[in-house]
């Protein structure tokens, strides 16, 4: 332990947000980073615990040695701490961003836990600014470029580019196999590019990390809608395609112009930023409601206002959550209280209130003479005697609304490619074979969201690290046939 009186002496302090007022203005980073000797200062309160709730399953997915690096980079040794913290992580610079930070609320200090999250961010930043970082070429190739099969070894396919796909096929090609990545859309990334808007995680952080697994070995094809005959000559096939279908919402005039998916939303404002064009769904000058309490409606408002929107609306169907911990939910478990994200706070700085409205959901859409959207109804909810959330009457309102983006969540896979490959989805909508492997049946794999549901980015991360392992295993024992 670098200092044993650290959490004692010294208070948290996470890197700070950029003033409202100034980020409203751009789509740059949320934050500024704390110097080089705060920093230390942070990791210096890590108590090096006994028993590190932090790396366990109640904290890090990736069971990170939370308590190694922050002990080496409070000691100022930065290179080692890094190369200790990349033995878990294959991407600090995606969670030091997205990650609610699990480890933080499993940390013995509770809810004034180490700053983990930054920690990992400054040390995988400084790694890049030294020149620390370099690609990782595998010193023996146990397969050959796709479609060379004749020459002996084993390709693997991954389908996607998201978080699982990406953790997936770098853990692949570092145990020296021929890994090339699919992805549909214009660039790699899924919903690291565009699910999760450039504020929250810069998109050039994205792009050169595949520039680095490039020089590494993976080879990306962009634009690829994947089927059978594209995957025939590979030796195993790792699915990763996510868990993009959208839930809807049981409304009349469903299909009025103005309502909006929320993850159409998001990747429209964030292609037409890389690409310098203005968005082609746009919230400006509009009276804006977005549907769902979680990221991603955080992340609408945050991006809607920033467009310029001229009010801001969100509902959530439950109740709030309470302000503190109840007993039915102790430590180290996650703390399922009310949380004030960036969006929300951003919204009272410009609206003067905080834009939430619980226990309330959208029951029409009402277009104007131009057939466009203008207002909605909404109503309050309350629970029956089965706990279900039904309406109250009586409660009935029309409120302004001329963009409606719907962030109710998923209800699993894009059914195409499964059903393409004859695979059968379980009951959720997601390839999770009966079993909870990573092998669904033959050459074929799923990870991440395809395979769990809608989940977060480093639970993703592990996913794919975990099925890469399995795939590893399927080969060496295919080889030995």
């Amino acid at each position: 332990m670098g200092k044993p009186t650290g959490f004692l002496d010294l208070a948290r302090i996470e890197d700070p947000f950029r003033p409202a007022e100034n980020r409203l203005l751009d789509f740059l980073d949320l934050h500024e980073p704390l110097n080089e000797e705060k920093r230390r200062q942070q990791a210096e309160r890590c108590m090096n615990c006994a028993v590190p709730f932090c790396q366990s399953d109640y904290g890090c997915p990736l069971h990170n040695r939370i308590p190694e690096w922050n002990d080496l980079l409070c000691r100022g040794l930065e290179k080692q701490a890094l190369a200790r913290l990349l033995q878990t992580a294959p991407f600090p610079e995606f969670t030091g961003h997205v990650c609610p930070a699990l480890c933080e609320k499993a940390c013995n200090l509770s809810e004034d836990g180490v700053t983990n999250r930054n920690n990992e961010l400054y040390l995988i930043e400084k790694g890049f600014s030294e020149g620390w970082i370099e690609p990782r070429i595998p010193a023996h190739r146990t397969g050959v470029a796709a479609g060379d099969n004749d020459a002996g070894g084993s390709t693997v396919a991954v389908v996607g580019s998201g978080p699982s796909g990406l953790s997936a096929a770098d853990l692949l090609n570092q145990l020296g196999y021929s890994v090339t990545v699919f992805e549909k859309a214009d660039r790699p990334g899924g919903l690291l590019m565009y699910g999760i808007p450039a504020m929250k995680l810069p998109k050039e952080l994205i792009e050169r990390r595949i520039r680095l697994m490039e020089k590494e070995g993976i080879a990306f094809r962009l634009g690829k809608e994947v089927d059978p005959s594209l995957l025939s000559g590979f030796d195993a096939v790792v699915l990763c395609g996510g868990a993009r279908k959208p839930r809807s919402l049981s409304m009349e005039n469903a299909d009025t112009p103005g309502i909006v998916y929320a993850v159409d939303y998001l990747t429209e404002q964030t292609k037409a930023l890389l690409d310098d064009r203005p968005s082609g769904i746009s919230a400006k000058g509009k009276s804006v409601v977005v549907v769902g309490g979680g990221d991603t409606g955080n992340d609408c408002i945050g991006t809607a206002l920033r467009q310029g929107c001229r009010s801001i609306l969100q509902l959530e169907m439950m109740p709030a959550p309470p302000e503190e911990r109840l007993p039915s939910n102790p430590w180290p478990e996650w703390p399922r209280v009310l949380k004030t994200d960036y969006g929300q706070v951003e919204a009272e700085s410009v609206f003067g209130r905080d834009p939430r409205q619980y226990q309330t959901t959208v029951t029409k859409a009402i277009p104007g003479s131009d057939g466009t959207l203008t207002m909605i109804e909404i109503v309050r909810l309350m629970r029956d005697e089965n706990g279900r959330m039904v309406p109250v009457p009586g409660t009935e309102e029309t409120v302004p609304c001329e963009l409606l983006l719907i962030a109710a969540g998923f209800v699993g896979c894009e059914e195409a490619l499964p059903k393409a490959l004859d695979l059968p989805l379980g009951r959720r909508g997601t390839l999770m074979p009966e079993n909870q492997s990573h092998h669904i049946k033959d050459k074929y794999f799923s990870a991440g969201d395809m395979r769990t549901g809608q989940s977060l980015v480093v639970r993703a991360l592990a996913d794919g690290r975990a099925a890469a392992l399995e795939v590893h295993a399927y080969l060496q024992k295919e080889n030995e046939q």
